[in-house]
Protein backbone atom coordinates (compact mmCIF):
# COMPACT_ATOMS: atom_id res chain seq x y z
CA UNK A 1 0.00 0.00 0.00
CA UNK A 2 3.26 2.71 0.84
CA UNK A 3 3.91 2.14 -2.78
CA UNK A 4 0.48 3.65 -4.47
CA UNK A 5 1.66 7.37 -4.53
CA UNK A 6 5.28 6.42 -6.79
CA UNK A 7 2.83 4.96 -9.47
CA UNK A 8 0.79 8.18 -10.01
CA UNK A 9 2.23 9.60 -13.02
CA UNK A 10 -0.70 12.65 -12.95
CA UNK A 11 -1.77 13.86 -10.20
CA UNK A 12 -5.35 14.42 -11.14
CA UNK A 13 -8.71 12.25 -10.45
CA UNK A 14 -8.01 10.52 -14.07
CA UNK A 15 -4.54 9.92 -13.52
CA UNK A 16 -4.63 8.38 -9.75
CA UNK A 17 -7.59 6.24 -11.05
CA UNK A 18 -5.51 5.21 -14.07
CA UNK A 19 -2.64 4.43 -11.95
CA UNK A 20 -4.33 2.60 -9.43
CA UNK A 21 -6.51 0.78 -11.83
CA UNK A 22 -3.44 -0.84 -13.68
CA UNK A 23 -2.32 -1.96 -10.37
CA UNK A 24 -5.67 -3.89 -9.87
CA UNK A 25 -5.48 -5.37 -13.25
CA UNK A 26 -2.12 -6.46 -13.26
CA UNK A 27 -3.07 -8.08 -9.91
CA UNK A 28 -0.22 -6.04 -8.24
CA UNK A 29 -3.05 -4.58 -5.91
CA UNK A 30 -5.25 -8.08 -4.93
CA UNK A 31 -8.81 -8.49 -4.33
CA UNK A 32 -9.62 -7.65 -0.68
CA UNK A 33 -6.43 -5.24 -0.34
CA UNK A 34 -7.22 -2.22 1.87
CA UNK A 35 -6.15 1.03 0.34
CA UNK A 36 -4.53 4.05 2.02
CA UNK A 37 -6.91 7.06 3.11
CA UNK A 38 -7.86 9.54 1.37
CA UNK A 39 -6.28 11.77 3.49
CA UNK A 40 -2.94 9.46 3.85
CA UNK A 41 -2.42 9.44 -0.38
CA UNK A 42 -3.51 13.27 -0.46
CA UNK A 43 -0.24 14.46 1.87
CA UNK A 44 1.69 11.60 -0.06
CA UNK A 45 0.89 13.06 -3.61
CA UNK A 46 0.78 16.58 -2.63
CA UNK A 47 -3.06 17.39 -3.54
CA UNK A 48 -6.13 17.80 -1.98
CA UNK A 49 -8.41 15.38 -0.75
CA UNK A 50 -11.07 16.44 -2.58
CA UNK A 51 -9.14 14.95 -5.38
CA UNK A 52 -8.61 11.82 -4.44
CA UNK A 53 -12.01 11.18 -3.12
CA UNK A 54 -12.75 11.75 -7.28
CA UNK A 55 -10.45 9.30 -7.69
CA UNK A 56 -12.36 7.12 -5.69
CA UNK A 57 -15.12 7.72 -6.91
CA UNK A 58 -14.47 6.84 -10.56
CA UNK A 59 -13.18 3.48 -9.72
CA UNK A 60 -16.02 2.83 -7.42
CA UNK A 61 -18.04 3.52 -10.58
CA UNK A 62 -16.43 1.11 -12.49
CA UNK A 63 -16.48 -1.50 -10.07
CA UNK A 64 -13.01 -1.85 -8.97
CA UNK A 65 -12.81 -0.85 -5.28
CA UNK A 66 -15.84 -0.55 -3.25
CA UNK A 67 -16.05 1.60 0.34
CA UNK A 68 -16.61 0.12 3.68
CA UNK A 69 -16.87 2.77 6.08
CA UNK A 70 -14.58 3.64 8.53
CA UNK A 71 -12.88 0.31 7.38
CA UNK A 72 -11.55 2.13 4.74
CA UNK A 73 -11.52 1.12 0.65
CA UNK A 74 -11.22 -1.84 -0.57
CA UNK A 75 -10.53 -3.50 -3.63
CA UNK A 76 -13.23 -5.04 -5.06
CA UNK A 77 -14.07 -9.18 -4.71
CA UNK A 78 -17.15 -10.03 -6.71
CA UNK A 79 -18.08 -13.79 -6.97
CA UNK A 80 -18.72 -14.32 -10.80
CA UNK A 81 -17.12 -17.68 -11.65
CA UNK A 82 -20.34 -19.18 -12.27
CA UNK A 83 -19.84 -17.17 -15.48
CA UNK A 84 -17.86 -18.17 -18.43
CA UNK A 85 -14.41 -16.09 -18.92
CA UNK A 86 -15.40 -13.29 -21.21
CA UNK A 87 -18.92 -12.99 -19.46
CA UNK A 88 -17.05 -12.04 -16.36
CA UNK A 89 -15.03 -9.40 -18.08
CA UNK A 90 -18.09 -7.94 -19.72
CA UNK A 91 -20.33 -8.44 -16.42
CA UNK A 92 -21.16 -4.90 -14.79
CA UNK A 93 -22.24 -3.29 -11.29
CA UNK A 94 -25.59 -2.30 -9.88
CA UNK A 95 -25.93 1.50 -9.34
CA UNK A 96 -28.57 3.68 -10.33
CA UNK A 97 -27.27 6.66 -10.48
CA UNK A 98 -24.61 5.53 -13.63
CA UNK A 99 -25.86 5.71 -17.00
CA UNK A 100 -25.19 2.31 -18.28
CA UNK A 101 -24.26 1.90 -21.63
CA UNK A 102 -22.23 -1.07 -20.96
CA UNK A 103 -24.77 -4.49 -21.09
CA UNK A 104 -25.73 -4.57 -25.11
CA UNK A 105 -29.41 -4.98 -23.67
CA UNK A 106 -32.52 -3.81 -25.17
CA UNK A 107 -34.52 -0.70 -23.27
CA UNK A 108 -36.93 -2.52 -21.12
CA UNK A 109 -39.28 0.54 -21.79
CA UNK A 110 -39.29 -0.29 -25.34
CA UNK A 111 -40.40 -3.84 -25.16
CA UNK A 112 -44.22 -4.46 -25.91
CA UNK A 113 -46.27 -5.13 -23.25
CA UNK A 114 -46.44 -8.90 -22.08
CA UNK A 115 -49.48 -8.32 -20.06
CA UNK A 116 -52.07 -7.80 -22.66
CA UNK A 117 -50.81 -10.75 -24.83
CA UNK A 118 -50.65 -12.63 -21.71
CA UNK A 119 -54.59 -11.97 -20.96
CA UNK A 120 -55.26 -12.74 -24.90
CA UNK A 121 -53.41 -16.11 -25.02
CA UNK A 122 -54.28 -17.74 -21.50
CA UNK A 123 -58.04 -18.67 -23.03
CA UNK A 124 -56.29 -20.99 -26.32
CA UNK A 125 -52.88 -21.89 -24.76
CA UNK A 126 -52.25 -25.91 -25.98
CA UNK A 127 -52.11 -28.79 -24.30
CA UNK A 128 -49.78 -31.15 -25.77
CA UNK A 129 -48.17 -34.36 -25.07
CA UNK A 130 -44.12 -35.16 -25.28
CA UNK A 131 -44.60 -36.60 -28.29
CA UNK A 132 -46.31 -33.47 -30.39
CA UNK A 133 -43.46 -31.57 -33.25
CA UNK A 134 -41.90 -29.03 -31.16
CA UNK A 135 -43.17 -26.02 -32.93
CA UNK A 136 -46.55 -25.71 -33.14
CA UNK A 137 -47.71 -24.89 -36.42
CA UNK A 138 -49.25 -21.61 -37.03
CA UNK A 139 -45.82 -19.97 -35.62
CA UNK A 140 -43.70 -22.09 -38.02
CA UNK A 141 -45.67 -20.84 -41.33
CA UNK A 142 -45.70 -16.86 -39.95
CA UNK A 143 -41.38 -17.42 -39.89
CA UNK A 144 -40.95 -19.31 -43.12
CA UNK A 145 -43.41 -16.46 -44.66
CA UNK A 146 -40.76 -13.44 -43.64
CA UNK A 147 -37.83 -16.39 -43.69
CA UNK A 148 -34.66 -14.25 -45.87
CA UNK A 149 -34.58 -17.13 -48.18
CA UNK A 150 -37.10 -20.97 -48.70
CA UNK A 151 -35.48 -22.64 -46.16
CA UNK A 152 -36.67 -26.30 -45.92
CA UNK A 153 -36.58 -26.79 -41.97
CA UNK A 154 -36.93 -25.16 -38.87
CA UNK A 155 -37.33 -25.55 -35.06
CA UNK A 156 -37.67 -23.02 -32.21
CA UNK A 157 -34.63 -22.87 -29.06
CA UNK A 158 -34.09 -20.76 -26.40
CA UNK A 159 -32.65 -17.58 -28.07
CA UNK A 160 -29.33 -17.15 -30.03
CA UNK A 161 -26.61 -18.38 -27.95
CA UNK A 162 -29.10 -21.81 -27.14
CA UNK A 163 -29.21 -21.80 -31.01
CA UNK A 164 -25.51 -21.09 -32.14
CA UNK A 165 -24.46 -24.01 -28.88
CA UNK A 166 -26.32 -26.19 -30.49
CA UNK A 167 -25.34 -25.73 -34.20
CA UNK A 168 -21.96 -26.28 -32.96
CA UNK A 169 -22.46 -29.20 -31.17
CA UNK A 170 -23.23 -30.78 -34.26
CA UNK A 171 -20.61 -29.69 -36.41
CA UNK A 172 -17.75 -29.15 -34.72
CA UNK A 173 -15.34 -31.58 -32.98
CA UNK A 174 -12.07 -30.56 -30.72
CA UNK A 175 -9.96 -29.56 -32.57
CA UNK A 176 -11.56 -27.92 -35.28
CA UNK A 177 -11.11 -24.43 -36.18
CA UNK A 178 -14.10 -22.21 -37.13
CA UNK A 179 -13.87 -18.55 -38.63
CA UNK A 180 -15.33 -15.62 -36.15
CA UNK A 181 -15.69 -12.39 -36.65
CA UNK A 182 -12.88 -9.93 -35.59
CA UNK A 183 -14.35 -7.92 -33.33
CA UNK A 184 -17.79 -10.47 -32.77
CA UNK A 185 -19.54 -11.90 -29.77
CA UNK A 186 -17.75 -12.89 -26.68
CA UNK A 187 -19.97 -15.22 -25.66
CA UNK A 188 -19.87 -17.19 -29.02
CA UNK A 189 -15.31 -17.47 -27.86
CA UNK A 190 -16.18 -18.92 -24.98
CA UNK A 191 -18.41 -21.64 -26.32
CA UNK A 192 -15.94 -22.39 -29.01
CA UNK A 193 -13.27 -22.80 -26.27
CA UNK A 194 -15.76 -25.07 -24.11
CA UNK A 195 -15.76 -27.03 -27.33
CA UNK A 196 -11.98 -27.46 -27.82
CA UNK A 197 -12.51 -25.25 -31.43
CA UNK A 198 -9.51 -23.15 -32.41
CA UNK A 199 -11.04 -19.62 -33.47
CA UNK A 200 -10.00 -18.13 -37.20
CA UNK A 201 -10.48 -14.92 -36.83
CA UNK A 202 -12.00 -12.47 -40.13
CA UNK A 203 -12.05 -9.24 -40.38
CA UNK A 204 -15.38 -6.85 -40.00
CA UNK A 205 -16.36 -3.95 -42.00
CA UNK A 206 -19.35 -1.42 -41.79
CA UNK A 207 -21.03 -4.25 -44.00
CA UNK A 208 -19.99 -7.03 -42.05
CA UNK A 209 -17.43 -9.60 -42.60
CA UNK A 210 -14.66 -9.17 -44.92
CA UNK A 211 -14.51 -11.25 -47.90
CA UNK A 212 -10.59 -11.00 -48.52
CA UNK A 213 -10.39 -11.76 -44.99
CA UNK A 214 -12.73 -14.56 -45.31
CA UNK A 215 -10.83 -16.38 -48.36
CA UNK A 216 -7.97 -16.33 -45.97
CA UNK A 217 -9.28 -18.12 -43.13
CA UNK A 218 -10.83 -20.79 -45.14
CA UNK A 219 -7.14 -21.63 -45.82
CA UNK A 220 -7.19 -23.21 -42.10
CA UNK A 221 -10.04 -25.73 -43.74
CA UNK A 222 -12.56 -24.90 -40.87
CA UNK A 223 -15.23 -26.29 -40.18
CA UNK A 224 -18.04 -23.73 -39.61
CA UNK A 225 -18.02 -19.67 -40.59
CA UNK A 226 -20.40 -17.77 -38.10
CA UNK A 227 -21.36 -14.12 -38.58
CA UNK A 228 -23.72 -11.93 -37.54
CA UNK A 229 -26.16 -10.31 -40.58
CA UNK A 230 -27.70 -7.43 -38.86
CA UNK A 231 -26.73 -5.33 -36.00
CA UNK A 232 -23.36 -6.35 -35.65
CA UNK A 233 -22.51 -7.09 -31.49
CA UNK A 234 -19.88 -4.89 -31.01
CA UNK A 235 -19.90 -2.65 -34.37
CA UNK A 236 -23.89 -2.11 -35.53
CA UNK A 237 -22.75 -3.18 -38.82
CA UNK A 238 -25.02 -4.69 -40.87
CA UNK A 239 -24.61 -6.98 -43.93
CA UNK A 240 -25.67 -5.80 -47.77
CA UNK A 241 -27.36 -8.90 -49.76
CA UNK A 242 -24.11 -7.11 -51.94
CA UNK A 243 -21.93 -8.16 -49.40
CA UNK A 244 -23.67 -11.48 -48.88
CA UNK A 245 -23.56 -12.33 -52.24
CA UNK A 246 -19.65 -11.86 -52.51
CA UNK A 247 -19.31 -14.08 -49.15
CA UNK A 248 -20.95 -17.05 -50.63
CA UNK A 249 -19.48 -16.44 -53.79
CA UNK A 250 -15.71 -16.98 -51.42
CA UNK A 251 -17.35 -20.10 -50.17
CA UNK A 252 -18.52 -21.88 -53.25
CA UNK A 253 -14.47 -20.70 -55.36
CA UNK A 254 -12.82 -22.08 -52.49
CA UNK A 255 -11.75 -25.56 -52.39
CA UNK A 256 -11.87 -25.59 -48.33
CA UNK A 257 -14.61 -23.23 -48.22
CA UNK A 258 -16.86 -25.01 -50.14
CA UNK A 259 -16.86 -27.76 -46.92
CA UNK A 260 -17.44 -25.35 -44.24
CA UNK A 261 -20.97 -24.97 -43.16
CA UNK A 262 -22.27 -21.33 -42.23
CA UNK A 263 -23.77 -20.32 -39.15
CA UNK A 264 -25.88 -16.72 -39.32
CA UNK A 265 -26.89 -15.22 -35.73
CA UNK A 266 -29.51 -12.43 -36.84
CA UNK A 267 -29.44 -11.72 -32.73
CA UNK A 268 -31.87 -8.54 -33.15
CA UNK A 269 -34.07 -8.66 -36.35
CA UNK A 270 -36.61 -7.20 -35.34
CA UNK A 271 -35.14 -3.76 -33.94
CA UNK A 272 -32.78 -3.46 -37.21
CA UNK A 273 -33.53 -0.81 -40.20
CA UNK A 274 -31.64 -3.07 -42.03
CA UNK A 275 -32.85 -5.63 -44.72
CA UNK A 276 -32.94 -9.13 -43.71
CA UNK A 277 -30.35 -11.06 -45.88
CA UNK A 278 -28.65 -14.74 -45.92
CA UNK A 279 -25.95 -16.79 -47.43
CA UNK A 280 -28.36 -19.26 -47.43
CA UNK A 281 -30.10 -17.41 -50.95
CA UNK A 282 -27.13 -18.92 -52.09
CA UNK A 283 -25.68 -21.73 -50.30
CA UNK A 284 -29.15 -22.85 -48.96
CA UNK A 285 -28.18 -26.86 -47.82
CA UNK A 286 -25.12 -25.37 -46.26
CA UNK A 287 -26.19 -22.44 -43.71
CA UNK A 288 -28.33 -22.47 -40.40
CA UNK A 289 -30.08 -19.21 -39.84
CA UNK A 290 -31.27 -17.77 -36.54
CA UNK A 291 -33.98 -14.82 -35.55
CA UNK A 292 -33.72 -14.14 -31.85
CA UNK A 293 -36.88 -12.03 -30.40
CA UNK A 294 -34.55 -11.37 -26.77
CA UNK A 295 -33.87 -7.69 -28.20
CA UNK A 296 -37.25 -6.61 -29.56
CA UNK A 297 -39.42 -8.65 -27.55
CA UNK A 298 -37.89 -9.71 -24.21
CA UNK A 299 -34.26 -11.39 -23.03
CA UNK A 300 -36.69 -13.55 -20.40
CA UNK A 301 -38.94 -15.24 -23.29
CA UNK A 302 -35.36 -16.81 -24.44
CA UNK A 303 -36.71 -17.82 -27.32
CA UNK A 304 -35.34 -17.94 -31.21
CA UNK A 305 -36.14 -19.74 -34.38
CA UNK A 306 -33.25 -21.47 -36.14
CA UNK A 307 -33.98 -22.92 -39.91
CA UNK A 308 -31.34 -24.60 -42.22
CA UNK A 309 -31.12 -28.08 -44.59
CA UNK A 310 -33.84 -30.88 -42.43
CA UNK A 311 -30.15 -33.13 -42.15
CA UNK A 312 -29.29 -30.88 -39.60
CA UNK A 313 -32.15 -29.05 -38.25
CA UNK A 314 -33.60 -32.87 -37.41
CA UNK A 315 -30.45 -33.65 -35.78
CA UNK A 316 -30.61 -30.44 -33.58
CA UNK A 317 -34.13 -31.31 -32.67
CA UNK A 318 -33.71 -35.56 -31.89
CA UNK A 319 -31.08 -34.54 -29.68
CA UNK A 320 -33.05 -31.71 -27.90
CA UNK A 321 -35.59 -33.87 -27.36
CA UNK A 322 -33.30 -35.81 -25.14
CA UNK A 323 -32.60 -32.53 -22.71
CA UNK A 324 -35.17 -29.68 -22.46
CA UNK A 325 -37.28 -31.36 -25.09
CA UNK A 326 -38.91 -28.38 -26.70
CA UNK A 327 -39.24 -24.46 -26.04
CA UNK A 328 -42.46 -24.19 -23.95
CA UNK A 329 -45.27 -24.39 -26.86
CA UNK A 330 -46.78 -21.79 -24.24
CA UNK A 331 -44.09 -19.03 -24.95
CA UNK A 332 -44.34 -19.84 -28.64
CA UNK A 333 -48.10 -19.35 -28.77
CA UNK A 334 -47.11 -15.90 -26.71
CA UNK A 335 -44.72 -15.30 -29.47
CA UNK A 336 -47.16 -15.86 -32.19
CA UNK A 337 -49.61 -13.17 -30.55
CA UNK A 338 -47.07 -10.66 -30.47
CA UNK A 339 -45.77 -11.11 -33.63
CA UNK A 340 -49.66 -10.97 -35.59
CA UNK A 341 -51.74 -8.68 -33.17
CA UNK A 342 -51.53 -4.69 -34.73
CA UNK A 343 -50.75 -3.38 -30.93
CA UNK A 344 -47.54 -5.81 -30.46
CA UNK A 345 -46.34 -4.84 -34.00
CA UNK A 346 -46.69 -1.52 -33.52
CA UNK A 347 -44.66 -1.18 -29.96
CA UNK A 348 -42.27 -3.13 -31.67
CA UNK A 349 -41.63 -1.05 -35.06
CA UNK A 350 -41.90 1.85 -32.72
CA UNK A 351 -38.60 0.88 -30.67
CA UNK A 352 -37.04 0.17 -34.33
CA UNK A 353 -37.57 3.72 -35.06
CA UNK A 354 -36.51 5.14 -31.80
CA UNK A 355 -33.63 2.89 -31.66
CA UNK A 356 -32.63 4.35 -34.98
CA UNK A 357 -32.37 8.07 -33.74
CA UNK A 358 -31.27 6.93 -30.73
CA UNK A 359 -27.89 6.05 -32.22
CA UNK A 360 -28.28 9.06 -35.24
CA UNK A 361 -28.38 11.87 -32.13
CA UNK A 362 -25.21 10.39 -30.47
CA UNK A 363 -23.44 9.82 -33.95
CA UNK A 364 -24.36 13.33 -35.12
CA UNK A 365 -23.78 14.84 -31.45
CA UNK A 366 -19.68 13.32 -31.61
CA UNK A 367 -19.36 14.34 -35.25
CA UNK A 368 -20.47 18.00 -33.68
CA UNK A 369 -17.32 17.50 -32.04
CA UNK A 370 -15.02 16.80 -34.26
CA UNK A 371 -15.73 12.67 -34.60
CA UNK A 372 -17.42 11.73 -37.54
CA UNK A 373 -18.71 7.90 -36.54
CA UNK A 374 -20.57 5.28 -38.59
CA UNK A 375 -23.91 4.90 -36.98
CA UNK A 376 -24.86 1.47 -35.62
CA UNK A 377 -27.78 -0.50 -36.57
CA UNK A 378 -29.24 -1.94 -33.24
CA UNK A 379 -28.34 -0.61 -29.99
CA UNK A 380 -24.64 -0.83 -30.36
CA UNK A 381 -21.74 2.00 -31.04
CA UNK A 382 -17.82 0.42 -31.36
CA UNK A 383 -16.14 3.38 -30.80
CA UNK A 384 -11.95 3.78 -30.81
CA UNK A 385 -10.20 5.09 -27.94
CA UNK A 386 -6.63 6.03 -27.01
CA UNK A 387 -6.62 3.63 -23.48
CA UNK A 388 -9.58 1.38 -22.98
CA UNK A 389 -8.57 1.63 -19.12
CA UNK A 390 -8.75 5.00 -19.39
CA UNK A 391 -11.45 5.71 -21.07
CA UNK A 392 -13.23 3.45 -18.35
CA UNK A 393 -12.40 5.37 -15.79
CA UNK A 394 -12.74 8.65 -17.27
CA UNK A 395 -16.38 8.05 -18.23
CA UNK A 396 -16.73 6.34 -14.76
CA UNK A 397 -16.01 9.72 -13.16
CA UNK A 398 -18.63 11.46 -15.35
CA UNK A 399 -21.28 8.75 -14.35
CA UNK A 400 -21.12 6.82 -17.35
CA UNK A 401 -20.43 2.86 -18.06
CA UNK A 402 -19.37 1.32 -20.95
CA UNK A 403 -18.22 -1.79 -22.32
CA UNK A 404 -14.49 -2.05 -22.45
CA UNK A 405 -13.85 -3.93 -25.94
CA UNK A 406 -11.24 -6.35 -25.05
CA UNK A 407 -13.70 -9.22 -24.32
CA UNK A 408 -14.54 -8.46 -28.16
CA UNK A 409 -11.51 -9.11 -29.73
CA UNK A 410 -11.04 -12.81 -31.24
CA UNK A 411 -7.64 -12.70 -30.92
CA UNK A 412 -5.50 -12.34 -28.03
CA UNK A 413 -5.20 -8.69 -27.29
CA UNK A 414 -1.96 -8.54 -25.80
CA UNK A 415 -0.99 -9.05 -29.93
CA UNK A 416 -3.26 -6.39 -30.54
CA UNK A 417 -1.95 -3.28 -31.48
CA UNK A 418 -1.72 -0.52 -28.75
CA UNK A 419 -3.19 1.83 -31.28
CA UNK A 420 -6.59 -0.16 -32.07
CA UNK A 421 -8.15 -0.06 -28.58
CA UNK A 422 -12.01 0.61 -28.90
CA UNK A 423 -15.45 0.57 -26.21
CA UNK A 424 -18.97 -0.37 -26.94
CA UNK A 425 -21.46 1.89 -26.03
CA UNK A 426 -25.27 0.47 -26.01
CA UNK A 427 -26.54 3.72 -27.71
CA UNK A 428 -30.13 2.60 -27.67
CA UNK A 429 -30.27 2.86 -23.57
CA UNK A 430 -29.37 6.36 -24.28
CA UNK A 431 -32.84 8.22 -23.77
CA UNK A 432 -31.72 11.75 -23.16
CA UNK A 433 -28.64 14.17 -22.75
CA UNK A 434 -26.90 12.76 -26.02
CA UNK A 435 -24.52 16.36 -25.89
CA UNK A 436 -23.68 15.54 -22.75
CA UNK A 437 -22.73 12.10 -23.57
CA UNK A 438 -21.01 12.68 -26.50
CA UNK A 439 -19.02 15.08 -24.47
CA UNK A 440 -17.68 12.76 -22.17
CA UNK A 441 -17.16 10.15 -24.76
CA UNK A 442 -14.49 13.06 -26.22
CA UNK A 443 -12.66 13.57 -22.90
CA UNK A 444 -12.38 10.06 -22.64
CA UNK A 445 -9.83 9.56 -25.13
CA UNK A 446 -11.21 9.07 -28.66
CA UNK A 447 -9.87 8.70 -31.79
CA UNK A 448 -10.65 8.70 -35.26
Amino acid sequence: MDHIHRVVEENTPRGIATAISRLITDGTLAAGSRLPTVRELAQQLGVSPATVSHAWQALSGVGLIESRGRNGSFVRSVSVDWLPPRFREMVGYNDDSLIDLSRGNPDPLLLPELGPALSRVSQHLPVMSYQEVPVIAELELLLKSSWPYPVEAMTIVNGALDALSRSLDQIVRYGDRVVVENPGFPPLFDLLDQLGAVRVAADVDEFGMVPASLRTALDQSPAAVVLQTRAHNPTGASMTAERARELADVLRAHRCGQASLVIEDDHSGEISVSADVSLGTWLPDRVLHIRSFSKSHGPDLRIAALGGPSYLIDKIVARRILGPGWTSRMLQTLLYDLLTHSRSMSQVGEARHIYFARQKALSEALAARGFPTKQGDGVNLWLRVASVDQAMVTLSAARIRVASGTPFLATDPAATAADEQYIRVTAGMLREGFDDVAASLVQAGLRL
